[in-house]
């Protein structure tokens, strides 16, 4: 039991000082899985503060497990730009919450996002994002393979201030 009341006395106090987004110059790292139909592989994100409510960045993301589909490398990757408005400040929900709608430009499709940060230290949190594509690239019915990344997504993983 102490050692229970000691941990969470200590993410309470390294939870004060924590950050969420920091406007221009502000950097993060996301890593995690990513989990879509018939399929799950891994996520990574880096998005870079352009102004007070506004980032850039870059998304890679890879299918790993991929249920009785033949699939190949191309199918299996996807990597986009992408753009977010850091929203968590202006809901002032926590300092420690970031909210962020974007959308992003990949090699399969146009798509949306919405994502959220939960920050336990200055450098440390969590993430969920959710996203879907507005317009594929190829028209008409998709195999299996190729819906592999062009579909509703959902992320979830460790957020990293650098």
């Amino acid at each position: 039991m102490k050692h229970l009341i000691f941990l969470f006395s200590l993410l309470i106090i390294t939870s004060i000082n924590a950050q969420n987004f920091e406007g221009k110059g502000d950097k993060k790292m996301q890593i995690g899985a990513n989990f879509q139909n018939n399929s799950t592989g891994i996520v990574m994100t880096y998005d870079y503060g352009l102004g007070e409510n506004i980032s850039m960045g870059l998304l890679g993301t890879y299918a790993l497990d991929i249920s009785n589909i033949d699939a190949d490398f191309g199918d299996r990757i996807d990597v986009r730009l992408r753009f977010n408005a850091n929203i968590g400040n202006v809901l002032k929900i926590d300092d420690n919450f970031d909210l962020y709608p974007g959308i992003s430009l990949g090699l399969k499709n146009f798509g949306g996002h919405l994502g959220m940060r939960y920050f336990f230290t200055d450098g440390f949190g969590i993430f969920t994002e959710f996203g879907t594509p507005f317009a594929k690239y190829k028209t008409g019915d998709l195999t299996p393979a190729e819906e592999i990344q062009n579909q509703f997504t959902l992320n979830f993983g460790a957020v990293f201030n650098l």
